[in-house]
């Protein structure tokens, strides 16, 4: 596959936030599929004049820095459920400058992230939430040693669903984030080995809690 000669101001955008994390142009060309002396120039122009395109009558100001782009990923990051228009007015009351909201989604494009609907829960029937009440009650008096010995299947009341969560943020906040699925397997892989023994604790043991609150909703949807 040959290389790509002709970039958006996006993709510019990228290549210069990639470099200014200490990244080589070669590298830099290859994740991207483009040629060395394209990025070679993308990179030139942006040091000699700070900005990342030409265009005809004059040059395009890129509205936010790499070091501002950065920013703005880790603010979505660190509330999924915030909305662009929500990070653009945080970015507003941090910096003073004024971005709109398609910036702010292309930024997090760029950075990997993309718009997201919640995640509805599956509604109960009350023959469902019956059986769910029936076993919280059965597992009440259970302690952490017996729930250690579980192999767990509700997703409801799963600690395993909270262990997948924490292994998303972690994968999803290195430095340098997969990009298909075989350095995705190889970051999940590596980064699973380094959860920390205490979080797995922690999450078998609020089993006692988990059945607890069920029990108190009657075979609810409960808030873990």
């Amino acid at each position: 596959m040959s290389s790509r000669n002709h970039i958006d101001d996006f993709m510019r955008g990228r290549i210069i936030g990639k470099i200014e994390e200490g990244r080589k142009i070669t590298d830099v060309g290859r994740e991207f599929n483009i040629a060395h002396s394209v990025v070679s120039r993308v990179w030139k122009l942006f040091k000699t004049t700070g900005m990342c395109s030409r265009r005809h009558g004059g040059v395009r100001v890129r509205s936010t820095t790499p070091a501002e782009d950065r920013y703005i990923v880790l603010s979505a990051k660190r509330n999924r459920r915030t909305t662009a228009q929500q990070v653009a007015n945080q970015f507003f009351a941090a910096s003073g400058k004024q971005i709109f909201r398609k910036t702010v989604a292309r930024r997090l494009r760029g950075g990997g992230l993309y718009a997201r609907r919640p995640v509805v829960c599956v509604p109960l029937t009350r023959q469902h939430r019956t059986a769910r009440l029936q076993w919280c009650r059965e597992h009440h008096n259970w302690t952490e040693q017996h729930w250690a010995c579980v192999l767990f299947s509700d997703e409801n009341l799963n600690p395993i669903e909270n262990v997948w969560d924490a292994l998303g943020r972690q994968v999803a906040g290195r430095n340098y984030p997969p990009t298909n699925k075989n350095t995705l397997i190889h970051a999940l892989t590596k980064d699973w080995d380094k959860l920390p023994q205490q979080l797995l604790d922690n999450v078998v043991q609020s089993m006692v809690r988990r059945v607890e609150c069920c029990i108190t909703l009657h075979g609810g949807h409960i808030p873990y």
